[in-house]
């Protein structure tokens, strides 16, 4: 049985227009939990609320009102600052605002040496952390000489060195192409699979949210579904309402069967979908 690890009730979150003199709603009354071991994708287009929700998960923003507990510990809690951070590691978008050394390995050593570990146990951590994310080989090398995918594995790494119960990525792919995002998603999918790190991803790729045990939809800083990929992404007539696409493979069952055809509704990548034509086409012979 999986206990809660992260629990979110009746978030609020507003920010203040100093040239209007309004405050701005972003989150309302969001009420979510996460499991431990749980890979969560948070999805919903751009403006949605998804990477504000994302900064209250480590306490980079804290409720306007509601609360957010991690482990426990109540986010708004000043004093246990410190607690939520290194339980919760975040990875933003861009990598190169992460990056503070000019040697992978030192970098991948910074956070640590300032939470002032012991040097035999920071080189420990940052093996450990480099070879989870399949970089041993380039320990040696300058960061800045590295691809897209190459230098967000070492941001992944350098808050892996932490030992973070819980990692937290805002749209770590936006901006890599097509082979980065492929390198990330393998690397936090192993995370979670094969070492039990608590996943909660905010993106707006589906083929992403799709490979998570769960799926959250944000809209106008309210949820608006939630459940399994199976079970929300075959909703395409709802998505498409909500500015967002489904998977390729999803849509054309969705299409066909709109048409007539008795098909799985809840296929989600292309190989299933064609067996599951080729099956149909059996039956229909």
């Amino acid at each position: 049985m999986h206990t809660d690890i992260i629990t979110i009730s009746q978030l609020c979150f507003q920010y203040h227009n100093e040239e209007t003199g309004l405050d701005i709603p972003v989150l309302q009354g969001i009420d979510l939990t996460v499991k431990k071991g749980e890979f969560l994708a948070v999805l919903g287009h751009n403006g949605s609320g998804k990477s504000t929700l994302a900064k209250h998960l480590n306490a980079i923003l804290t409720p306007t009102s509601g609360k957010v507990l991690v482990e426990g510990i109540d986010t708004a809690d000043e004093k246990r600052l410190y607690d939520i951070r290194q339980r919760v590691g975040m990875v933003f978008q861009n990598p190169d605002n992460q990056m503070v050394a000019n040697i992978v390995e030192e970098d991948v050593a910074f956070a640590p040496e300032n939470l002032g570990v012991p040097r035999d146990e920071i080189r420990k951590r940052v093996d450990a952390a480099l070879e989870s994310v399949g970089m041993t080989k380039f320990k040696q090398h300058a960061p800045h000489m590295l691809s897209g995918g190459q230098k967000q594995r070492i941001a992944i790494a350098g808050v892996l060195a932490m030992q973070p119960d819980i990692l937290v990525l805002d749209e770590p792919t936006a901006m890599l192409d097509p082979s980065g995002r492929k390198e990330i998603m393998q690397a936090i999918k192993r995370l979670n699979r094969e070492q039990g790190m608590t996943v909660v991803l905010i993106t707006h790729y589906m083929d992403e949210a799709v490979q998570a045990d769960r799926v959250v939809v944000i809209d106008h800083g309210t949820i608006r579904m939630e459940g399994t990929p199976q079970a929300v992404f075959p909703k395409v007539k709802e998505l498409k309402g909500l500015g967002l696409d489904t998977p390729q493979a999803t849509e054309l069952i969705y299409l066909l069967n709109q048409k007539g055809a008795n098909l799985n509704p809840e296929i989600l990548d292309s190989e299933t979908c064609v067996a599951e034509l080729l099956r149909n086409i059996e039956i229909n012979r």
